[in-house]
């Protein structure tokens, strides 16, 4: 009776112990916001425009819940998992596509000595590397301060599906991975395929990073049906496409409360049909008359902390597009003032302003109000609560 209840006592020890070496956490953000626009389409077939007041969902961050888990292999490797929610706090619905987990959903190993491999729906090396360098992609500025149409997807517009990915230790600063997204496709191994790379290096207040990012079609001729169901890309890509191939760089400098910081991304395009619908939020895709196309963005960034609970961020963003015969450009600013009620929780105010050349064959539209301007110029401000879990 007694070795009986010893056993069961040392037997609740061990699962205790063995639980304790793994772990799930539920954590989120909410991005909730009230929007005033210019001039805005009510919808893209519409020759009406105006202002517009909205209320928005990830104005700056997108609204999110998530599960991410941890299990110790021991000899410093981990199970681990990420399954993140996209929603709108505005009206509930799903995000993404209508994906359950359209944000991130990837399982894998991670060692301490080596990196991480993880298989899923992942973020690709732009968005690891470059992103954080750029306002867009980070707390400081977001959707809003994309690029035009988020043409780099600094903003991760879109993830990769079917992707095995890898992420290196840190090794004194030097970082770098790589990503590879599966067709899925029988007899089509290099359709719809994506692969990209990068690397970052961190010495003090500097921090630079690179990175490459190529997606392929299946070679239709109807460049609209280029990313199809079941592959790498699908539903939520920026671009109708039959080859994207977006690569960029930049550098962050902090010194004491400041931090300033350069980005330059390229994309080419190739057969080129138009913009998704799903990648500019509006009800129906913005074409271009043209097959080709090549967008450069060159960004100029800072914020700086006024006191620990005060943050301004600011970001000038000049993009030039060459579609065929035709030269387009942009001029962005973008402006943010936050303030911290507690460590979670923080209300912010945002302005935009965006200009494309008077004899552009594109529109203003800045990423995230819902659709574009009547004419060359757009300006969005937007006042929001977030609130971190």
């Amino acid at each position: 009776m007694k070795k009986t209840l010893m056993v069961a006592a040392l037997s609740g020890v061990f699962v205790t112990a063995a639980h304790a070496q793994s772990s799930v956490t539920l954590y989120g953000l909410i991005d909730a916001g009230i929007t005033y626009t210019n001039n805005q389409h009510p919808n893209p077939s519409s020759n009406q425009h105006g202002a517009n007041v909205a209320m928005t969902s990830g104005s700056v961050n997108g609204s999110r819940f998530g599960l991410r888990g941890a299990e110790d292999l021991g000899g410093g490797l981990k199970a681990i998992f990420t399954l993140e929610n996209g929603f709108g706090i505005n009206d509930g619905t799903l995000k993404q596509n209508s994906r359950l987990f359209g944000r991130q959903a990837f399982v894998g190993l991670s060692s301490d000595q080596f990196g991480a491999v993880t298989l899923g729906r992942q973020y690709d090396s732009m968005v690891d590397y470059v992103g954080p360098l750029a306002l867009t992609g980070t707390q400081y500025g977001g959707t809003q301060f994309a690029h035009p149409f988020d043409n780099d997807n600094l903003n991760n517009s879109f993830r990769i599906n079917n992707s095995a990915k890898f992420q290196s230790a840190n090794y004194g600063g030097f970082k770098f991975g790589g990503l590879y997204g599966f067709s899925n496709q029988a007899a089509g191994f290099a359709n719809n395929r994506a692969y990209s790379a990068g690397a970052s290096y961190n010495w003090g207040g500097l921090n630079v990073a690179a990175a490459y990012m190529q997606l392929n079609s299946n070679g239709a001729n109807s460049a609209a049906a280029a990313f199809n169901s079941g592959g790498a890309v699908s539903g939520d890509n920026t671009f109708f496409a039959q080859r994207q191939q977006t690569w960029g760089a930049g550098a962050n400098y902090a010194f004491g409360p400041a931090t300033v910081g350069l980005v330059y991304s390229q994309t080419n395009l190739h057969g080129l049909a138009g913009i998704s619908a799903a990648a500019s939020g509006i009800t129906s895709g913005i074409g271009f008359p043209t097959n080709s196309a090549q967008f450069q963005n060159f960004e100029a960034n800072a914020r700086y902390a006024l006191t620990p609970a005060i943050s301004i961020a600011g970001a000038y963003t000049y993009t030039r597009a060459n579609l065929s015969s035709s030269h387009v450009h942009w001029n962005q600013v973008n402006l943010q003032t936050a303030y911290a009620l507690s460590k979670r929780t923080d209300v912010y105010l945002q302005g935009v302003y965006q200009a494309a050349n008077e004899d552009s064959i594109v529109n203003a539209y800045i990423n995230g109000v819902g659709g574009a301007s009547g004419n060359n110029k757009q300006v969005a401000v937007t006042a929001g609560l977030r609130h971190r879990f």
